[in-house]
């Protein structure tokens, strides 16, 4: 079966600062709709003293350098909302900063971070300590609060078991899954971790890969580099489109086992986002005409959705976020993780009918992916015990 091709990712709302804060925007503007938020206490103003060798330079630029734990676009608007103020005046963003100037930054309480409900919703950890923790999400489990899901989520659940992460924004998460896709995802327990973490993923040095099931012969390996956007023709689809609209998206796949059912070939791929845009994955592979199997959305592409039901009622995207290699915040270790198939698509492999040799999937338990090179092990050389999971 394909279930032991290894063992340690979708969503991937976590490109670029700009693509993430539309996501929360958006979310932020539907909290406050539907009152499910609640007042958290407003942040303590932060002092700072400008070094020498910083003197002479913008304001903006020496507010990055002396409050790294925020990012500049906050800074920014910051400042222009008159949050900012050196030597007791307010600033303004250009500005040259003299030596020895004084600066007091109040932050704003701003809509993601208001605390939600917390809420005993069970997660799975497989790794944590005082800067991040690494969460192995089941399917069917919704990771923010949005409409129809104002309770049980991740977010919730986070509250519950780290009541300070009521003072972050999302409570810390850094990236996202799909409700419907399982596997790992990294939270910062720290402000200055949420940041750095958030700056890998811009500079894509945070390393996920997915197990993907797809119809059809999928190449042996390749990129799928188009970009995406919203769906011109329904909005609350993700399509690939040119022109402005569409962001830069680029995926690896590599194909590790094709099996015949129902007279369609079905192909099982691993994928590795090299950005990260809404539903990348099932958006690119549909794209070229390989949707996932049991994709409700993207699923119907070209016609490769089989009219029969999947073995054992299987009815999400084939999907699961496997593997994830990051940069320590704090150490500057570079650690990874593996999490199983979950069971529900290891009965749909079995009952596929792949891996009938064994030597696809024997041949890919070796780790030989130079994208992983320099990674230490972490869950699948350490894991947690039982006390460890809620």
């Amino acid at each position: 079966m394909l279930g032991p091709i290894d063992r340690s990712d979708d969503y991937s709302r976590s490109a670029g600062p700009a693509d993430a804060r539309a996501d929360d925007a958006r979310a932020d503007r539907s909290t406050e709709r539907s009152g499910a938020s609640q007042q958290a206490s407003a942040p303590s103003p932060r002092l700072a003293l400008v070094p020498a060798a910083l003197a002479g330079e913008r304001l903006d630029k020496v507010l990055a350098k002396v409050f790294p734990e925020f990012s500049r676009s906050r800074l920014q608007s910051w400042t222009e909302a008159g949050r900012v103020l050196l030597n007791g005046a307010p600033a303004k963003v250009r500005q040259a900063v003299p030596l020895g100037a004084r600066i007091e930054l109040t932050p704003d309480l701003l809509p993601e971070q208001l605390a939600f409900t917390p809420e005993p919703v069970p997660l799975q950890i497989v790794y944590e300590d005082d800067a991040l923790v690494v969460i192995d999400k089941p399917a069917g489990l919704v990771v923010h609060p949005a409409a129809g899901n104002w309770s049980g989520t991740i977010l919730n659940g986070l509250l519950h078991r780290y009541p300070d992460a009521a003072g972050l924004p999302r409570a810390g998460i850094v990236h996202r899954l799909d409700k419907e896709t399982s596997g790992l995802m990294v939270v910062a327990r720290t402000l200055e971790a949420q940041t750095d973490l958030v700056r890998q993923l811009q500079a894509r040095t945070v390393k996920r890969r997915y197990v993907a099931l797809v119809w059809g012969a999928m190449p042996e390996e390749g990129i799928i580099d188009a970009p995406i956007g919203r769906d011109p023709r329904e909005r609350t689809r993700m399509a690939v489109v040119a022109g402005a609209t569409g962001k830069h998206a680029r995926t690896r796949f590599r194909l590790v086992d094709r099996t015949v059912w129902n007279q369609q070939t079905i192909s099982a791929i691993h994928c590795d986002l090299e950005t990260g845009r809404t539903h990348q994955i099932r958006v690119h592979c549909a794209h070229v005409g390989h949707p996932l199997l049991g994709d409700p959305v993207y699923g119907n592409a070209r016609g490769r959705r089989s009219s029969a039901p999947l073995p054992g009622g299987f009815a999400r995207q084939a999907l699961h976020a496997w593997r994830l290699g990051l940069v320590h915040p704090n150490s500057g270790r570079a650690m990874r993780w593996r999490a199983d198939l979950p069971e529900d698509m290891t009965a749909l492999i079995e009952a596929l009918g792949f891996g009938q040799d064994g030597a696809a999937l024997e041949a890919d338990e070796v780790d030989d992916d130079d994208a992983y090179e320099g990674f230490e092990g972490g869950y699948e050389d350490e894991p947690e015990d039982d006390s460890d999971i809620e």
